[in-house]
C-alpha cells in the first residue's frame, strides 16, 4: 500500500521541463511585446499631445494608423506595431534599446566585412552581440541581401515638394589593379513643406565633375525631384552646369562657409582673424544691396592690406553667396550654408574611415548608404528644420 501510493504520487509531480520552459519563454515574450506596444501609444499620445479621439485645442498632430516591425530582444523576437502619425515621423527613444536585429547586423557585419575582420573574430563579435555566430558564408550571403535592401532604398520614388535642396560630395579611397584611387559618393537632400529634411539620394561619381553631377541630377529627377526654388552647395566643380541643364529655374546659392575658406587660402595666418570677422560682416547685413556695400568696403580694405588675391576671390565670387536674400530672412542662417548636410557627411567619413581603400565603389557606395538610411531615420528626419510658412506667403505676395 505504502509503496503504491509512492508511486501515484510520482507519477503526479512529474514535470516535461521542456514545454515548462515553452511556456515560459512565450509568457516573458508575450509581456515584453504587451509593455513596448503600450509604452509606443503612450509615446504617440505625448507627441500628437493628445490621447486617441480626444478633442484638444492643444492637438499637434493626429494618429494614421500603424504599422507592424520585428524586433529581436533577449526574451526573443516580438511583433511591435508602430504608430503613423499625419505630419510628423515617429522616433521612439524606446525601440533604441530594441534595435531591430536586422539592422545591427546590416550596418556591424558590413563594416566587419569590408573592413576586413577575420571570420573568426566576426564569429566572436556577433556572438558577443546577438548570441548568434555567423560564418563567413552568412555574412557574404547578409551583405547581398542588405545591398538590395539598400538599392531599393535608394532608388525609391521621391515624394511630395523639396523647396530648398543642398548637394555635397565626399571622396573616398578604393582599389584598383592593385591601385589605391579615389571615388566620389554624392549626396542631395531636401527640406519639404513641412521644413523636414530628408534624404534624396546618394549616388557614386567617378568624380565630382560635371558629368558626375549631371548623372546625379538626372537620377533626382527621373525619381521625381521637382525643381527646387534653391539649391545649396559648394563651388563644386561641374555642379552649377549641370544644375542649369536640369533644373534651369532653380537658384543656385554658394556654401559662404566653403566661400570663406576658399578667400583664407590666399591670406597669412597673421591675418586670419582680421579677414575672418570682414567677411562675416558682409553676411551680416539686413539687405542685399548693403552686402553688397559692405563686399566694395571689405575688397577696398583687403587691397589697402596688400592682400589683393583675397579682394580678387570676392570680387570673383561674391554675388553666388548673396543669392539668399531673395528668401525669407528667417530662413537666412540656414540656407546660406551646408550645414545641414554636415552631420550625414561626418557620419560618413567617421563610417569608411576605418575601412581605408574600399575594394570596390559599389563597397563604398553601399555603406555610406547604409548610415545614410540609419541617421535618416533618428533624430535628423523627426526634427523640424525650418518653419515653412514665411517662403509661401512671400511668393504669394509676390504672384498677386
Amino acid at each position: 500500500m505504502k509503496n503504491g501510493s509512492t508511486k501515484g504520487l510520482g507519477k503526479v509531480i512529474e514535470i516535461n521541463e521542456g514545454e515548462v520552459h515553452e511556456h515560459l519563454d512565450r509568457m516573458v515574450r508575450s509581456s515584453v511585446e504587451e509593455t513596448l506596444n503600450s509604452m509606443l501609444d503612450a509615446e504617440a499620445d505625448r507627441l500628437v499631445n493628445a490621447e486617441r479621439y480626444e478633442r484638444s485645442e492643444g492637438r499637434r498632430d493626429y494618429r494614421s494608423g500603424h504599422y507592424e516591425r520585428q524586433l529581436h530582444t533577449k526574451a526573443g523576437e516580438v511583433t511591435v506595431r508602430m504608430p503613423k502619425l499625419r505630419r510628423q515621423t515617429f522616433e521612439t527613444a524606446i525601440i533604441e534599446r530594441y534595435r531591430r536585429r536586422e539592422s545591427s547586423v546590416e550596418e556591424a557585419l558590413m563594416e566587419m566585412y569590408l573592413a576586413g575582420v577575420s571570420v573568426r573574430r566576426v564569429e566572436d563579435i556577433t556572438e558577443a552581440l546577438w548570441g548568434t555566430r555567423v560564418s563567413s558564408g552568412t555574412v557574404s550571403k547578409l551583405n547581398q541581401k542588405v545591398y538590395r535592401q539598400i538599392e531599393e532604398w535608394r532608388n525609391r520614388a521621391i515624394e511630395g515638394e523639396f523647396p530648398y535642396v543642398y548637394l555635397d560630395g565626399i571622396v573616398l579611397k578604393r582599389t584598383w589593379a592593385g591601385e589605391v584611387r579615389n571615388v566620389s559618393v554624392l549626396v542631395a537632400i531636401g527640406v519639404d513643406r513641412e521644413g523636414y529634411r530628408r534624404v534624396l539620394g546618394i549616388a557614386e561619381g567617378a568624380k565630382e565633375d560635371k558629368a558626375g553631377w549631371l548623372g546625379f541630377l538626372k537620377h533626382l529627377k527621373e525619381r521625381g525631384l521637382g525643381e527646387p526654388r534653391l539649391v545649396i552647395s559648394d563651388a563644386c566643380m561641374g555642379l552649377v552646369e549641370a544644375l542649369g541643364e536640369i533644373y534651369p529655374n532653380s537658384r543656385w546659392q554658394r556654401c559662404v562657409v566653403h566661400f570663406y575658406r576658399n578667400v583664407f587660402s590666399v591670406v597669412p595666418n597673421g591675418k586670419m582673424r582680421e579677414v575672418s570677422a570682414m567677411l562675416k560682416a558682409i553676411h551680416a547685413q539686413e539687405s542685399l544691396e548693403a552686402a553688397r556695400e559692405k563686399a566694395d568696403a571689405v575688397v577696398k580694405k583687403l587691397r589697402e592690406m596688400r592682400l589683393g588675391k583675397a579682394a580678387d576671390k570676392i570680387v570673383a565670387s561674391i554675388d553666388e553667396t548673396l543669392t539668399y536674400y531673395a528668401f525669407p530672412d528667417t530662413h537666412w542662417r540656414r540656407i546660406r550654408t551646408n550645414n545641414a548636410l554636415e552631420r550625414l557627411m561626418r557620419e560618413i567619413r567617421r563610417r569608411t574611415r576605418v575601412v581605408g581603400a574600399f575594394p570596390d565603389g559599389e563597397s563604398a557606395l553601399m555603406l555610406a548608404a547604409a548610415r545614410l538610411r540609419h541617421v535618416a531615420g533618428t533624430k535628423w528626419g523627426a526634427k523640424r528644420y525650418l518653419t515653412m510658412e514665411p517662403l509661401f506667403k512671400q511668393e504669394a505676395l509676390q504672384t498677386a
